[in-house]
Order: structure tokens, then C-alpha cells, then sequence
């Protein structure tokens, strides 16, 4: 953990919004990792705050995974939990899963898969554990928005991560088109923090998931980052993945057409950048919010002996 670095990521005070410029690295170039991602791919992560690896994943990979989401979906034991997260007003329309890696064996599977976690422990310069795991979904003609926001302004004030040492993985379920309500990203944007009005409501995470309203940049700050880095709308087919740089802003809006979006998302947060106590006064979130206690090393596949394997599976 970095604690040479005095905490200039302030949010939510009476100081009000202001844009900080970012005071880590992007890519940390140390330890000996496997070397997943080529030069050029680090510079385009480096220089926009994400990248977009198409088909990473075959057909058959997507429909297995796909098969085990409909699984959760219509698992009654999940019913009432609160890893459970419906679109506002429709108790039956599911927006998010959250915790899917403790949840489904294949979704764990998944989180040592070494496509993803070798490029996790590559950017970081680090081991990596899962810091949060969840499946996005969005329905045909009824999936809600994502409002404007970084990941880390909500992890650092929240949950108390220290510094911007993580990086969310995205896989594409379904093909991601113009009209179902993709990733939208501000390249650049994650090498400056943006400290939001507002105090955070006790318990915020009940409303925030599928509402967020507080954590959000103000309209000045939005625009005058979009205006410099520009838009981009990640159009790409089912089994690609975005990795995206934990400061990124992003969003994306609601899905009028008839095609559903689904995404399985695990973030991973370097093994030197675990939780401190959430900033100004808050209580901890929820473990499957913001992993505390489960934080075990995540080794890829590759690197397991036979008998790790069964007992992973």
C-alpha cells in the first residue's frame, strides 16, 4: 500500500467539485509479469484510460457463459438477496448481480482465467485480487441508464481504496451495438480525479446502484473533459473485453432497442492497494460491494497445480 502520498482525492465535502490531476501511474512498469498485452496495446491503455481486445473469447466460451447467467437469473435461492439488483421500478427486471465469482463456479472460473488476470497483474505491476465481481445486465426496450461517474471517486470515498492501482475487466456477453446502450468512455480522462458536490447519504449504495446521484461529476467538469478527450462509444461483438483504467469517466444510456446488453464485469485491485477505512466518516459497504476479508491472491489457471484446479472448480 502507497501511504507516501498524501490524500488529494478529497470528494464530497464542503470543498466542493474540483478537477485534480491524477498523481499515480497508468501502467506500472515493475515485477516480473506475464507479458499480456504488447507495447502498443499498454500505450493505447496508457494513453486513453482503457482498450477494447476483441474476441478474446470464442462462441462457445459466450454461450456457456451466457447459459450459466440465465442459471442466476432464475435461481430462486437468489430471490431477496441483496447481491440482487433490479431496474428502478421493476422488481423483476434484474440490472445487476453482484459477488458472481463466489456465486456460480464457473463465474470463479472465469475471474483466473489468464486472458484477464495477466493483463490485470501486467498494467498493476502487481498480484491481484478481486476487488468486486458483477454481471451488468440491461433488457430489450426497458434496461436504464448508467449516469457519468468514476469507479474510484465511488471506491476511495466509499470504500476507502488508497490510490487508482485497479482495473475493471468487461466482458461482452452479447454483441454491444449503437442502439442497446454500450460502454460509453471519455478517453483520457482518467489522468484527472473529479471531486463531487455533496455529501454522501448513509447507506448510499441501497439507492446508488440503481439510481446514482451522488458521486457524479458536475456539468463543468463533464463537459470540459469530454471536450478534450472526446467520446467513444465501444461498439464490439460478444466475447471481446474492455479493460478500463479505474479513474475513467463512463457510462451509458438506456437501451430502447429490442436487443439486450449483457456484460460480466470483475475488477482487480493490486495486492499493495487494499481497503483503508472510507473517507469522511462513512461505514463500510458491503462485502460483495468491496471485498474486505475475501482477498486471496487470484493465480490464473495456468499457474495452478491438477489438484488446485478441482478444488477452483
Amino acid at each position: 500500500m502507497n501511504t507516501d502520498i498524501a490524500d488529494l482525492y478529497v470528494s464530497r465535502t464542503e470543498r466542493g467539485s474540483a478537477i485534480i490531476a491524477r498523481q499515480e501511474p497508468v501502467v506500472y512498469h515493475q515485477g516480473n509479469y506475464a507479458q499480456a498485452l504488447n507495447e502498443q496495446q499498454l500505450e493505447r491503455y496508457a494513453k486513453d484510460g482503457f482498450l477494447v481486445i476483441e474476441n478474446l473469447f470464442d462462441e462457445h466460451e459466450v454461450q456457456e457463459l451466457l447459459a450459466e447467467l440465465e442459471r442466476l437469473r432464475l435461481d430462486p435461492a437468489l430471490k431477496g438477496m441483496p447481491e440482487l439488483i433490479t431496474e428502478p421500478g421493476d422488481q423483476d427486471a434484474l440490472r445487476s448481480l453482484f459477488r458472481v465469482h463466489q456465486l456460480s463456479d464457473r463465474m470463479a472460473e472465469l475471474i483466473r482465467d489468464p486472458r484477464l488476470v495477466n493483463v490485470a497483474r501486467q498494467v498493476l505491476g502487481s498480484e491481484v485480487y478481486v476487488h468486486q465481481s458483477r454481471v451488468n445486465m440491461k433488457p430489450g426496450l426497458y434496461g436504464k441508464e448508467f449516469f457519468w461517474h468514476s469507479d474510484f471517486e465511488t471506491w476511495h470515498i466509499e470504500d476507502g481504496m488508497p490510490n487508482m492501482r485497479a482495473v475493471s475487466c468487461s466482458l461482452l456477453l452479447t454483441d454491444n451495438n449503437e442502439h442497446n446502450g454500450p460502454l460509453m468512455l471519455v478517453p483520457g480522462s482518467h489522468r484527472q480525479f473529479i471531486a463531487c458536490e455533496g455529501a454522501t447519504p448513509d447507506e448510499n449504495y441501497k439507492s446508488s446502484l440503481k439510481v446514482q446521484t451522488v458521486g457524479t461529476p458536475d456539468e463543468v467538469s463533464l463537459k470540459l473533459l469530454i471536450d478534450n478527450g472526446g467520446l467513444e462509444s465501444v461498439r464490439a461483438k460478444a466475447g471481446s473485453v474492455i479493460f478500463f483504467e479505474c479513474n475513467t469517466m463512463h457510462a451509458s444510456s438506456g437501451n430502447l432497442s429490442p436487443w439486450a446488453r449483457s456484460n460480466v464485469f470483475t475488477v482487480f485491485n493490486s495486492v499493495e492497494n487494499k481497503l483503508e477505512a472510507p473517507r469522511n466518516g462513512l461505514a463500510p459497504r458491503p462485502e460483495y460491494l468491496a471485498a474486505r476479508q475475501h482477498t486471496d491472491t487470484i493465480v490464473p489457471a495456468t499457474e495452478l497445480e491438477p489438484d488446485e484446479l478441482l478444488m477452483v472448480g
